[in-house]
């Protein structure tokens, strides 16, 4: 399995997309576009949004 740290709001259609891509660990969204995450199918907004509060509540640094 997976070391994965993503938030469990996300949901399991945007977790699975995202590991797909190689995007497992939270520290990994920093910096990576939210249009180019969108683009994913299974990602919506609420994945985005899930993922930037989480971001900010860690104090790592945002998407882009």
């Amino acid at each position: 399995m997976t070391d994965s740290n993503l938030p469990r709001g996300i949901g399991n259609p945007a977790t699975s997309a995202f590991a797909l891509v190689g995007y497992t660990r939270l520290e990994q969204f920093s910096g990576v576009s939210e249009k180019e995450l969108l683009a994913l199918h299974g990602v919506g907004p609420k994945a985005i949004r899930v993922l930037r509060e989480t971001l900010a509540a860690e104090g790592l640094p945002p998407m882009a």
